[in-house]
């Protein structure tokens, strides 16, 4: 429809050009079905990240039946690693410095020997559901390590009241009586440490001379990990732990579905999410994740779902999204330091 100045409208009827008069509807009915079907990718890969993150749990749990829970990790991340690092080279990603892969080395030590080892290690004790509402906490140690390390100079009101609530409810899951049996406490610890390594690690490749590529920096930091789980897993006698004879189809099947949807499919829609959808919209998967992991163990591995637990994941979930919607100061960020937030300490190929 025209609305143009009358000057250009006189123009165009002295011309004898055809003019659309009342065509805007037709546009707007236009505009609405293409916007209507640009949605259906967006729901789509909301929906992989939320089922597929949420399910590694309870894959996690499955494979450390039969394999050692370090070497399972390792063989996980190397192999991902290395399909994702020929994935992007092959994209034209160049090839990284001798400085690069020490930086990433560090980091995949952090991350995945710190984080996803010994959170396999806990889950051969505890439920996947338990394991998955303990890293729900990941959010409330980031800010802890932000006030730590200077990058949030000071903890608002709702970011403490996020902290304490989170954590309290952290207390109301692993207190006495929890589960309606006798809780492995020391697992249950190592799992809210994998947190806090993750953590730690996603704040020092905030500061790591990675390469910009994403999928290249994620390939790398998965190479060296998966390269130190197995070295790690090695060295602390995992090697003759494991018999090939007795692994199971179970176990077996959970390490592929790890390795090919955990870690490769959901992290290359995760890429994808970053570059179409508001921060705000991706960090939802921080409180889906854990409500599809106890959902998942309660039906598929008769993990038991009492009251307590309902109201520790409500709990928790409204800890960390206290803390997700802190105000963050204007001043945080100094030259040399970038402020981490909630939806950055949950990139990378986690879970």
């Amino acid at each position: 429809m025209i609305s143009a100045h009358p000057t250009q409208i006189l123009a165009l009827l002295r011309s004898g050009e055809k003019v659309e008069i009342g065509g805007g509807s037709s546009s707007s009915r236009s505009d609405g079905r293409k916007a209507a079907s640009s949605r259906i990718p967006l729901l789509l890969g909301f929906a992989t990240i939320y089922l597929i993150w949420g399910s590694t749990y309870l894959g996690i749990r499955y494979a450390v039946e039969t394999i050692p829970p370090y070497l399972m990790m390792g063989l996980r991340h190397f192999t991902a690693g290395a399909l994702v690092y020929a994935w992007a080279r092959w994209r034209g990603a160049p090839g990284p410095t001798i400085r690069q892969w020490g930086y990433a080395v560090v980091a995949g030590g952090i991350l995945f020997v710190g984080g996803h080892g010994t959170l396999a290690w806990a889950e051969q004790r505890i439920p996947s559901g338990l394991a998955a509402l303990l890293c729900a906490t990941l959010p409330l140690w980031t800010v802890l390590l932000a006030r730590l390390d200077g990058t949030e100079p000071r903890l608002g009101p709702k970011a403490l009241a996020g902290i304490l609530v989170g954590f309290g409810g952290v207390a109301l899951l692993i207190g006495p009586g929890a589960l309606g049996q006798r809780l492995d406490l020391l697992a249950a610890g190592t799992a809210l440490l994998s947190a806090l390594l993750w953590a730690a690690g996603t704040a020092y490749t905030r500061r790591a001379q990675l390469p910009s590529s994403k999928l290249l920096s994620a390939a790398m930091q998965m190479l060296s990990g998966g390269t130190l789980l197995l070295i790690t897993g090695v060295l602390i006698g995992e090697g003759h732990q494991m018999h090939v004879a007795a692994l199971t189809t179970r176990s077996v099947l959970a390490l592929v579905y790890l390795i090919v949807l955990g870690s490769i499919i959901a992290f290359s829609v995760y890429t994808w999410l970053i570059g179409v959808s508001s921060p705000s919209m991706l960090s939802t998967y921080a409180y889906v994740n854990p409500v599809v992991a106890v959902f998942l163990g309660w039906i598929m591995a008769d993990e038991a779902v009492g009251p307590r637990t309902i109201l520790a994941t409500v709990v928790i979930l409204a800890g960390v999204a206290l803390v997700s919607r802190r105000s963050k100061p204007a001043s945080t960020v100094l030259p040399s330091r970038r402020a981490i937030s909630v939806k950055q300490a949950c990139e990378a190929a986690v879970n």
